[in-house]
């Protein structure tokens, strides 16, 4: 059985709002309000939500750099939210993460050599010559030409700083790998090759990925467990099946809805079903949220499908639990 990388449990992260001539806290953002999941070795967790969702901040406390209101996060069973144990656990150097963004996120000044031994230099004390070897295994594992290390980002295309950005994540061997919107940036064709051979460095070195993403069909091509995030919280957790087959909150829906449609003959019938389900959401969007408009808990409706179910769902529950 696999063994569990990481659980989060109850996170929460709530900015301040300060107003008035005191500068007084009056209210909080809540980016996370109470949300919990675990990742086992060598799998992908899907995470999807639109964007101010709170999945990316849920991606940035993991690898630290945001840091959490309330809850715990616990690696090999340990609470990394207390700094000591990240040192004694090599946390930092187990977990590591794939931006959006793969221009920003890599030096521009830097040859590529030294972007990807950068996380090797804090972590292991190896030669150079040893250094520029496994520089350019990474490369190659990558797809990307030897000669690749003497150049500098900006000569390369975004599906390319994409893969360079994969080796720099791999460089230090992790377990877990947060990947943050890794291909919204390409073209589909080259989404497809970024996302095959992030899943063929998964295989080789039994990474597990938390992939966060708004794209329900590329997280349907990674993902073997889904959760649907929402105004901070989680509307809807199962394996990828559940939740594609048999979508139970609106917001699922809703999102799925919106998933392209390729063939033609079908199209109309999509646009019917996308109509039908935002009529159902705006004439009964008040049941979904409570009175200050977050979603509701989570309830179990199968062996591993959760759901944040409407209010009267909630209440038919407990009136006939009496």
């Amino acid at each position: 059985m696999a063994e569990e990388i990481i659980q989060i449990k109850d996170l929460k992260v709530h900015y301040p709002i300060r107003s008035g001539f005191w500068n007084r806290i009056t209210d909080y953002v809540r980016a996370v309000d109470g949300v919990s999941l675990s990742i086992k070795e060598g799998e992908t967790y899907g995470l999807i939500g639109e964007s101010g969702s709170g999945k990316s901040t849920i991606g940035k406390v993991i690898v630290g750099v945001e840091a959490a209101t309330e809850g715990q996060i616990l690696y090999k069973g340990k609470d990394i939210t207390k700094s000591r144990n990240r040192k004694k656990l090599n946390y930092n150097k187990d977990v590591q993460m794939i931006f959006q963004d793969s221009m920003s996120s890599l030096n521009p000044r830097k040859r590529i050599e030294d972007i990807i031994a950068e996380p090797i230099r804090n972590f292991e004390n190896l030669t150079t010559d040893e250094e520029r070897k496994r520089v350019q295994e990474l490369l190659d594992i990558v797809g990307m030409p030897s000669d690749a290390i003497y150049k500098f980002p900006h000569e390369f295309s975004g599906g390319q700083r994409q893969r360079i950005g994969v080796a720099r994540a791999v460089a230090t061997k992790p377990r877990l790998i947060v990947a943050d919107e890794p291909t919204s940036a390409l073209d589909l064709s080259v989404q497809a090759q970024v996302l095959n051979f992030m899943k063929q460095i998964q295989q080789q070195y039994n990474i597990a990925y938390l992939f966060i993403s708004h794209d329900l069909g590329v997280v349907k091509h990674m993902s073997e467990d889904i959760a649907i995030m929402h105004r901070g919280r989680f509307v809807e957790i199962g394996k990828s099946a559940d939740i594609y087959n048999n979508p139970q909150h609106i917001y699922t829906k809703r999102l799925l809805s919106a998933i392209p449609i390729v063939d033609v003959n079908r199209r109309e019938e999509h646009k019917r079903m996308r109509q039908k389900v935002e009529k159902e959401f705006q004439d009964n969007r008040d049941k979904w949220y409570d009175k200050d408009g977050r979603v509701y808990p989570l309830q179990q409706i199968s062996d591993r499908h959760f759901v944040a179910l409407p209010k009267d769902a909630i209440n038919s529950e407990l009136e006939g639990e009496k």
